[in-house]
């Protein structure tokens, strides 16, 4: 069951039809280190709509390989995937923020965040939301390089018993999650937790 989800978490949270086609990205606005937030359309993404009170729900950071950008994101599995196919799942809505301070995005410090989110790579996708680094969830990546590479805090982690439960698709996704034993006490990090960073600013948006 577990692979399963594993196997189907990047359909049903980051992937819309291919049929939206792709949208004119503004690679100029887009610099290494930026993260880059989706509103996307499947019910665990409704869920977490619901949850957190946010449409954003899906995030990655922004990587520069071979002279052209790519998202690193934790899907299935956590990869590497080109600017350009990455908004075209949201081609009409799509967020890019930066560090208000961006002299500290560094050349030196953008090389510890590849260094730091390397470890990661090719690791399943968490659908069970937990603080390990056995698998990994799309924000959990984006925050933990942040941390551990920059020593930065962007948006505060917290229980998840903390966020808005209370819907029918939460409590849909929770059973089939957890059964009867819902972690409440387990830190989380929502890519609302992130968007919302006082660290941030925006520098274009898609709608």
């Amino acid at each position: 069951m577990r692979k399963f989800l594993f196997t189907h978490a990047f359909v049903l949270c980051a992937t819309i039809s291919a049929a939206l086609g792709q949208s004119k990205i503004p690679t100029d606005s887009i610099r290494e280190g930026d993260i880059v937030f989706q509103s996307s359309i499947s019910p665990q993404c409704e869920a977490i709509k619901q949850a957190t009170h946010s449409p954003w729900t899906h995030c990655g950071m922004v990587f520069k390989k071979d002279g052209k950008l790519y998202v690193y994101e934790a899907i299935e599995p956590v990869t590497y995937t080109p600017l350009a196919d990455w908004t075209a799942r949201a081609p009409k809505h799509f967020v890019v923020k930066r560090l208000k301070n961006a002299s500290v995005l560094t050349p030196a410090v953008i090389t510890k965040m590849e260094t730091a989110g390397r470890k990661y790579y090719g690791k399943h996708y968490d659908s069970w939301f937990e603080w390990s680094d056995e698998r990994i969830y799309c924000s959990e990546l984006v925050w933990k390089i942040y941390k551990e590479a920059a020593g930065l805090e962007v948006g505060e982690p917290k229980p998840l018993g903390s966020y808005d439960l209370s819907s029918d698709i939460v409590k849909q996704i929770m059973e089939q999650r957890y059964g009867k034993n819902i972690p409440l006490k387990e830190k989380m990090i929502a890519p609302s937790a992130i968007y919302a960073s006082e660290l941030l600013r925006t520098v274009y948006e898609a709608k």
